[in-house]
């Protein structure tokens, strides 16, 4: 592999990334989406400047890692904890519809296969990939209209924070499934042995973590011990457990998230991920991206799978929140906040791309379904509000 022809790819991503990254937060879209235009445009299905090589895969895949450990640090543990029952419910109903709704719809595209073959797990994995919700242009449009600390905006928080919990655990069990050499005994015990495993050493690791960052308070050894714990999880999930090495990464996240400096951990190791690692693997998204293969049909899919996957959340939580005693437009209100996609969603949909269950061109529908969704969740939850304040 030569190494002068690495920098140059890292230079040309960098700076790509960057500027539409930038361009995209102007237009008020996510800047995660600028980055993925970047690497579709610099990709082998336009200019072809840069070609998607082992070294970059691998960046990619640390970027994904350490997503997830900095969103299972952004956890707060306390308030999912309090909220009780009812965003845990609006969180499952937030799964199970959305997940049922993309199996079904991929089955209506591409006919309807028996269970273990190649187009059932695909039909699955499309369902997984809308199961994934995407908080953070609801908190800001939240927080905009005074919200945020709401029992509204509370439940919508914890839901979405927990529905990510399932959509991992979901991930799990269906790409443990889609090994031939597995059987649902197997995932099981796997991924309970794992997460049996994670609460026993991880409070213990929480203690030990608890005592260093007493002694020596925001110092550089806590976050590189911290990024041990990350990549040590992810090693064991994989390896010696059978699940995706992501859910080690959050884990991980989740153990340390009550510490006093998590905030200084997660500053310190953004960097990494912002500067480096994240726009690798954002651009690595558009790298894989390929246009060749869009057909009419695949158009159709995109526009019924932005369709569904908006409209599962709304329907999935909003009635699951009316179950659980909302009344009037709140119902509607979190399912709305609930039905944006982002990184996650990326990321599930990289899983998939990884372990052969999903084709490369599905990356156009899932994008599609983060573009609409984060310019059209900020819009309805001002209608919504503004109106419930009329109705008031």
């Amino acid at each position: 592999m030569d190494v002068l022809s690495i920098f140059k790819d890292l230079a040309i991503i960098m700076l790509f990334a960057k500027a539409f990254g930038l361009l995209a937060r102007k237009l008020r879209a996510p800047q995660v989406v600028g980055e993925i235009v970047a690497g579709l445009l610099i990709g082998p299905s336009v200019l072809g400047l840069v070609q998607l090589n082992d070294f970059l895969n691998v960046c990619a895949q640390i970027g994904v890692v350490m997503l997830m450990f900095s969103a299972g640090l952004g956890t707060n543990l306390r308030d999912l904890l309090r909220t009780g029952p009812k965003a845990l419910a609006i969180a499952c109903a937030g799964v199970l519809v959305p997940l049922a709704g993309g199996t079904l719809l991929y089955q209506c595209f591409y006919g309807f296969s028996p269970w273990g073959s190649e187009k059932f797990f695909t039909a699955v994995f499309i369902g997984v990939i809308m199961t994934a919700t995407s908080v953070s242009i609801t908190v800001e449009t939240l927080k905009e209209l005074g919200k945020l600390k709401t029992q509204l905006g509370t439940t919508i928080l914890s839901a979405a924070i927990i529905d990510d919990v399932i959509g991992i655990l979901v991930l799990t069990f269906v790409v443990g499934f889609k090994n031939p050499k597995s059987n649902p005994w197997q995932v099981g015990f796997g991924t309970i042995a794992f997460f049996a495993l994670s609460v026993v050493v991880g409070f213990i690791i929480y203690k030990i973590f608890k005592l260093v960052d007493k002694r020596y308070p925001r110092t550089h050894r806590i976050p590189i011990l911290a990024l041990v714990l990350c990549f040590g999880l992810s090693y064991l999930a994989e390896r010696v457990f059978g699940i995706a090495d992501i859910t080690g990464a959050y884990v991980a996240g989740i153990i340390l998230c009550n510490l006093r400096d998590s905030d200084y951990i997660e500053e310190k190791l953004d960097i990494n991920s912002y500067m480096i690692f994240g726009p690798i693997f954002f651009a690595s998204i558009g790298l894989k991206t390929s246009i060749d293969g869009i057909t009419w049909d695949l158009v159709l899919f995109s526009v019924a799978f932005v369709l569904v996957g908006l409209s599962a959340k709304i329907v999935g939580c909003g009635a699951m929140s009316r179950l659980c005693g909302f009344k009037g437009k709140d119902p509607l209100i979190i399912g709305v906040g609930m039905m944006t996609r982002g990184e996650v969603a990326l990321i599930v949909a990289q899983r998939g791309l990884s372990e052969g269950m999903i084709s490369s061109v599905y990356f156009t529908s899932v994008i599609l379904l983060i573009i609409i969704s984060s310019i059209a969740t900020p819009i309805f939850l001002k209608l919504l509000f503004g109106r419930k304040k009329q109705e008031a």
